[in-house]
């Protein structure tokens, strides 16, 4: 029973610093399908981003890790076999979930991306409950629920329209948007609950275990473009064909996104951040509005009370064990 008190106690210590963290997330992930979709061009080779976003990853870790002074005793404590068993099979899913989300980003209207990308909570919850054996309350059933609702209503609604605004075809949304986007958040849910059990057995800090998944993930990449048709566009026209200056900018906020995700986890738990995720939402929604020029569409409109509600829901009505709360 002293480990949930503990758990509590950083967000009450750290106040301010949450605080910050948790702004810096809203701003990072509700601006971040906009801005990859204004400044990665479709001719930018989706393997390289990503694999750019793993090495500014790795180095926003390591130099977290060396002002904490975790990085000093790694060489001690760290073995091959034991990063392999916790980072391996998470690094290698991720890597790929990363490359759907590129997919994803150039055919979907930021809303509707963030929107679908929602739908990793209940994959997150399915898996966590084959592999942990963690159970859900009624609610958060209910909750899951709504998700599952608003994930339907905007792929049935979003692939039916003939032609975007940006004069993407129907099936264009559908297989290089929805889909995508809804395989990645299968991915996700999968590879977040084997990173939860890995940090419950192995006892690995955020910070190397973003490190590991990184290094092992990029690796997984390198070996499958060797006969990829990407592997084969890197040969022909250079790693960074189609890159400008303005393509750095989703690729390091990606990166830092992913550094506040374990910052705001650790110090305010998992409360915190399905309030942020629901803030995010609505960031995304402003931000199309004021830099497209484009409002929701209808489907968005209904499916976003809905996503929201079910977060807000799922994250305030937690499974107790009855047995445990009796004694």
């Amino acid at each position: 029973m002293a480990t949930p008190k503990e758990a509590k106690s950083p967000s009450s210590k750290m106040g301010p610093k949450v605080l910050f963290y948790s702004l810096l997330l809203t701003l990072q992930y509700g601006a971040q399908p906009l801005i990859s979709k204004r400044c990665i061009g479709k001719e930018v080779i989706v393997t390289s981003s990503v694999l750019t976003c793993e090495i500014v990853k790795v180095f926003c870790a390591l130099v977290l890790m060396a002002r904490d002074g975790s990085l000093k005793g790694l060489a001690k404590e760290w073995t091959l076999m034991g990063s392999l068993t916790a980072s391996g099979l998470p690094a290698a899913i991720y890597a790929l979930q990363n490359s759907l989300l590129q997919i994803s980003y150039r055919s979907l209207d930021s809303l509707t991306f963030s929107i679908l990308n929602q739908t990793k909570i209940f994959f997150t919850a399915f898996f966590t409950f084959i592999i942990l054996r963690q159970k859900q309350s009624i609610q958060q059933i209910g909750a899951l629920s709504l998700l599952i609702m608003a994930a339907v209503l905007l792929s049935v609604g979003e692939g039916s329209n003939k032609t975007s605004s940006s004069g993407i075809t129907s099936e264009q949304i559908l297989f290089s948007g929805i889909i995508p986007v809804l395989v990645a958040s299968v991915l996700s849910g999968l590879a977040s609950s084997l990173c939860q059990w890995a940090s419950q057995v192995k006892k690995h800090s955020s910070y190397l275990m973003t490190v590991e998944m990184s290094i092992v993930g990029s690796l997984c990449m390198l070996v499958s473009t060797l006969k990829s048709p990407d592997g084969e566009a890197i040969k022909r026209h250079g790693f960074f064909h189609g890159w400008t200056a303005l393509t750095m900018v989703p690729v390091i906020s990606n990166a830092l996104g992913g550094i506040l995700v374990g910052l705001v986890t650790s110090h305010a738990g998992g409360v915190r951040k399905g309030f942020v995720i629901v803030s995010a939402l609505l960031v995304t929604a402003l931000l199309q509005f004021a830099f497209e020029g484009k409002p929701p569409s209808s489907y968005c409109l209904v499916a976003l009370p809905l996503v929201m509600s079910s977060i807000s829901l799922y994250q305030k009505y937690p499974y107790l064990d009855k047995k445990k709360k009796k004694v």
